[in-house]
């Protein structure tokens, strides 16, 4: 098979879908690799490693006019919908929930996507959303501590605190993969950390691991509004796969806030769970809003890309190589799970999640593949 990795042209995006060594792997099983010239760079991947690995250098319209199975780390941008095929098949982050518009591109082009976000194996686990939920977990507690510096509109809060001053108080909502991976990073600097969810299992989880040093409660109405009002940052790490993420901070809520405080919004990628959210980018990354600094940036782990990009392979590559040794049909019979990664396919969504956010029908995978 014919597998593309284009350079990546969202604004700020450093990251790539493959690394040479991932290019090297699927050479060994004999397939044709093209790479977008300086596809690597902005994870410090120069593009004589991926030649000497044995990737073939192109420019862009070769690469999508020649692929049959496009790598990338996010969705396409309008500059690249022209160029989208039908016969191919396009692995990458897609959050269709969030994207009508490119929903309804995909399946007038007839492409076969495929969401990272939405690979969910037989225990529920998301693994090729984990590598960077976790890295985004770690990253919103260091920008928002630099969102809480006063000269970023912030109330001024050092979030470990100092001999003989309280710590800062972060609020995460949710404890899954990034909200967990939040509360290590916070816990560890030193800051009063709550973490709300409404799966006990789950808050039992992060208490054990983190050897009870912050406070886990159950997540509802009451317990959010307390905890988001006394709060200097709140991190929000809601997910429903596939979905769009539930509104769980009104704008009223936000104005209550205390002025300067900080929101980063790591679902924001699925919509946000914070009623005043919008995306931003690393290069515009913040907004004040209600008098509360808001981090909505859509790829955060693109700040810290060549950690990104090796993770991002260390997970995606089995997948990647059972779609290019056996074609899509044989890999879902073979490896099931990723059966949930397909969001669109022969013109019709897929996807329970995706078609209920963006209001379709659910199409029949089995009669199709």
């Amino acid at each position: 098979m014919i597998v593309g990795v284009p350079r990546e042209i969202k604004e700020e995006e450093r990251r790539v879908a493959l690394t040479p060594i991932g290019v090297a792997a699927l050479v060994a099983h004999g397939h044709r690799v093209l790479v977008e010239r300086g596809a690597g760079a902005g994870s410090s991947l120069p593009d004589a490693l991926y030649a000497e690995n044995g990737a073939t250098l192109v420019d862009a319209p070769t690469l999508w006019q020649r692929a049959e199975l496009i790598l990338k780390v996010k969705e396409p941008l309008p500059a690249e919908y022209a160029l989208l095929r039908a016969d191919q098949v396009l692995f990458t982050y897609l959050h269709l929930a969030a994207n009508p518009a490119l929903t309804r591109l995909l399946l007038e082009r007839r492409v076969r996507a495929l969401a990272y976000e939405t690979l969910e194996l037989a225990d529920g686990s998301l693994p090729l959303l984990a590598p960077m939920s976790e890295i985004a977990g770690r990253l919103a507690v260091q920008v928002g501590g630099w969102c809480l510096e006063a000269q970023n509109g912030g109330r001024g809060v050092l979030l470990s605190g100092a001999a003989g001053v309280r710590a800062g108080k972060v609020v995460i909502l949710g404890a899954g993969m990034a909200g967990t991976s939040a509360c290590q990073a916070a816990v560890g600097i030193g800051a009063a950390v709550s973490v709300l969810d409404i799966d006990p299992a789950r808050l039992r989880y992060v208490h054990d691991i983190l050897g009870g040093h912050l406070t886990t409660l159950m997540s509802n109405r009451a317990t959010i509004e307390e905890e988001v009002r006394r709060a200097d940052l709140v991190i929000g790490a809601v997910l429903i796969p596939g979905a769009r993420a539930p509104r769980l901070i009104s704008r009223s809520l936000v104005a209550s806030m205390r002025p300067g405080a900080a929101i980063v919004d790591i679902s924001i990628d699925q919509g946000g769970c914070v009623e005043t959210a919008r995306p931003t980018t690393h290069a515009r990354p913040t907004f004040i809003e209600e008098g509360v600094v808001h981090y909505c940036v859509t790829n955060m782990p693109g700040i810290v890309a060549h950690t990104s990009t090796h993770a991002l392979t260390n997970a995606t590559l089995e997948y990647a190589l059972e779609i290019a040794d056996h074609g899509l049909a044989e890999a879902v019979r073979r490896r099931p799970a990723l059966r949930t990664a397909i969001n669109v396919l022969d013109g019709q969504v897929m996807h329970p999640g995706v078609a209920a956010a963006v209001g379709m029908a659910t199409g029949s995978l089995d009669s199709i593949l």
